[in-house]
This record gives structure tokens, sequence and C-alpha cells, in this order.
């Protein structure tokens, strides 16, 4: 059983890892968290999960920013 995400005004965890200027808000639920630079993603861990659960075993998320 997974714990429920907790408010958006709380950011995701990756945010507050990464420089100030890499936070964006998440495209699925407008959360603060690390979007730009090396590592970043537009989704944060809670909207990621389920899209990436949809994909399957043959597909992995792999970041292509340099």
């Amino acid at each position: 059983m997974t714990t429920p995400p907790p408010p958006i005004s709380e950011p995701d965890p990756s945010a507050l890892v990464c420089p100030g200027d890499r936070v964006g808000p998440c495209t699925g639920c407008q959360r603060k968290t690390h979007r730009y630079g090396s590592g970043g993603s537009p989704l944060c861990q809670w909207c990621m999960t389920p899209v990436m659960q949809q994909w399957g075993t043959a597909v992995r998320f792999v970041s292509t920013r340099v």
C-alpha cells in the first residue's frame, strides 16, 4: 500500500537537493520539483509513478538532458 502524496504546497524531495534555478512546477500537479538541467524531470515523483507503471517492463526512464 502506498502512502498518499503530501499537499501540493510541499515540494518534491528532488527540489530540496537541487539548485534553486533548476526548480520549476510539475506539469501534472504544479508542485515544485527538480525540473531543469541535468537529472531534471517535468513530473514530480508522485505524478511520474503512475506514468512509469503504464510503460511496462521494456521501457526505462533515461534523462536525455546533458
